[in-house]
């Protein structure tokens, strides 16, 4: 909350959810903390991997969002063929590419997700 305030955001327009303990009721909170009326603009703000299995969610709910990727993880096609640093970070990231694409499949087969890899809509 003090860093919000530091950038010059009143505290009062700030409500933390910290209720849940994962995307899917992250997302049923939010959206009952936010109550979205139509016509309002939300933004979701989460690491870029994470942007489809979320989306997705938040379609399902019936809670408009606006993607707002950040935490990019790689520089783009050049990174393809870039060894990692070490063995460690390289099983990192493999798992969490693996739980990013196992994510989707399960919420989507579990009816949390509008759609199996939800990409940009019209809406977005």
């Amino acid at each position: 909350m003090r860093l919000f305030e530091r950038l010059g955001l009143a505290s009062g327009r700030v409500e933390v959810e910290d209720q849940s303990r994962n995307t899917f009721e992250n997302v049923l909170f939010s959206k009952r903390i936010a109550a979205p009326k139509p016509g309002e603009r939300w933004l979701l703000v989460t690491s870029a991997y994470h942007v489809p299995r979320a989306m997705g969610m938040f379609r399902m709910a019936g809670f408009p969002v606006e993607p707002y990727p950040v935490d990019w993880r790689t520089r783009g096609v050049e990174d393809t063929w870039r060894p990692f640093p070490s063995l460690a970070e390289g099983l990192r990231r493999t798992d969490t590419a693996v739980r990013e694409w196992a994510g989707p499949v399960i919420y989507w087969l579990s009816g949390r997700s509008s759609e199996l890899f939800p990409g940009p809509s019209a809406r977005d």
